[in-house]
């Protein structure tokens, strides 16, 4: 693969990264930008905090306009109000960024494995639309072989773990011990698997597990002691437990803010039945906050 024609790009979470993961949308970017004069092949690399584009290029000054304009046209707003939002990588730096991706040393969470399965689904949703041939397959298999090895030969996996340990410990400061706590987990993905994993050892009462597709929660429930309930039921879950751990890929609030009044009110008034105060710990791996800042001000949250 000639190094010159490696030209990835991508919005940070500001362009609304979540509505690229839908399959079909990143397909018909993918579609797009390999219909440029530009570009011969192309991937489109979909996570929860980037959109990347890795194209096989004959120009480079060509390819990053097409791929420029086709981000805008997709994302539906002028290119001009996605261009501070946009990065550039090419010949060698584009290699290497894509083996640093692939490592997970520039994931939101440093060192997850999740980015190895959406890196292979990446490849094989463009090798499947006939959009990737030699330059970028060899890539993108290379990328995953030094990934895997970087998981598996080093300790960087330990990084996640250190992140959901260092949350907890700080939820235990404001809630006491977590044995006995009801704890909710929004989420179903690496990091949630191993947040909702560590506090079932750890003892909690009650784990509820909820996610936007329900089977994934339902397997993690399975796998974890856990319960796993519709999305719809998002505001009462929330209003039961003593500890949320929020860790979606989703772009704004997961909750809210008439929701975060409802189920605050909810829980203050069964509090106040009882006589007596139970604070809420909120957990959580993406910006911005899973909760309006404003509910988070609460003397109890």
């Amino acid at each position: 693969m000639s190094s010159s024609s490696d030209c990835p790009t991508g919005p940070r979470p500001s362009a609304s990264s979540s509505r690229w993961r839908s399959t079909p949308t990143a397909r018909l970017l993918a579609r797009t930008v390999r219909g440029g004069e530009n570009i011969g092949e192309a991937v489109v690399l979909a996570t929860c905090n980037r959109v990347e584009v890795y194209a096989d290029a004959a120009t480079f000054h060509g390819a990053v306009a097409e791929i420029g304009d086709a981000l805008a046209t997709a994302a539906g707003v002028p290119l001009a109000d996605l261009r501070e939002h946009l990065y550039v990588h090419y010949e060698d730096r584009a290699i290497a960024h894509a083996f640093t991706v692939a490592c997970g040393l520039d994931s939101m969470a440093v060192g997850e494995g999740q980015i190895l399965g959406q890196l292979r689904d990446a490849l094989r949703a463009a090798q499947a639309e006939g959009q990737v041939g030699g330059a970028l397959n060899s890539l993108f298999q290379q990328a995953l072989r030094v990934g895997k090895r970087a998981h598996a030969e080093t300790g960087i996996d330990r990084v996640s773990v250190s992140l959901v340990e260092s949350g907890l410990e700080h939820a235990a400061r404001t809630l006491g011990p977590l044995e006995g706590t009801r704890v909710l987990v929004v989420g179903a993905g690496s990091m949630s698997s191993l947040a909702a994993t560590t506090v079932s050892r750890l003892g909690a009462r009650e784990l509820v597990i909820i996610n936007r597709t329900h089977a994934k929660a339902e397997h993690l429930a399975a796998a974890t002691g856990g319960r796993a309930v519709p999305f719809d039921a998002l505001e009462s879950a929330l209003a039961q437990a003593d500890l949320v751990i929020s860790c979606t890929g989703a772009v704004g609030h997961v909750v809210g803010a008439e929701a975060a009044a409802r189920a605050a009110a909810t829980r203050e008034s069964a509090a106040q039945s009882a006589a007596r105060q139970e604070p809420v710990a909120v957990v959580h791996r993406h910006w911005p906050r899973p909760v309006p800042v404003d509910h988070q001000g609460s003397d109890r949250l």
